[in-house]
């Protein structure tokens, strides 16, 4: 099997109705979303047409929608649901998402609460 190329996708922000409170779901936080796809490039560089590798504008949008749609409670619920759409776009072999939630209710200093989960197509991938 051929190794994969990586393609990254950093720093997507985005509002949405996560948690599990009232008040998080009430008025919405920011959410940032990290992607690495696993896919194969090669025809993409040798053809230099879009076609044969992942838009990546639109799978943005696709990412955004999924965040910002009907609340959940878990960013672990919320990361899989975004994985499945990623899994969606043609060509992608495995994803691993980032879920970043820097304004998460924690009573103390902190940077960032993140979820990291990666994917595959036909299941979970573990190294």
């Amino acid at each position: 099997m051929t190794q994969l190329d990586q393609l990254t996708i950093s720093g997507v922000e985005c509002y949405g109705y996560h948690g599990v409170f009232d008040f998080e779901r009430r008025e919405g936080q920011t959410f940032v979303i990290d992607l690495v796809l696993g896919l194969d490039t090669s025809r993409a560089a040798a053809t230099d047409d879009l076609r044969e590798t992942v838009h990546y504008g639109t799978l943005v949008d696709d990412v955004k929608a999924a965040v910002e749609r009907d609340p959940v409670d878990l960013i672990e619920t919320l990361a899989q649901r975004i994985a499945d759409v990623v899994l969606l776009a043609q060509r992608v072999e495995w994803v691993t998402v980032t879920v970043h939630k820097p304004d998460a209710p924690i009573q103390a200093t902190f940077r960032d609460v993140a979820l990291t989960i990666t994917r595959a197509n036909g299941g979970t991938e573990r190294d």
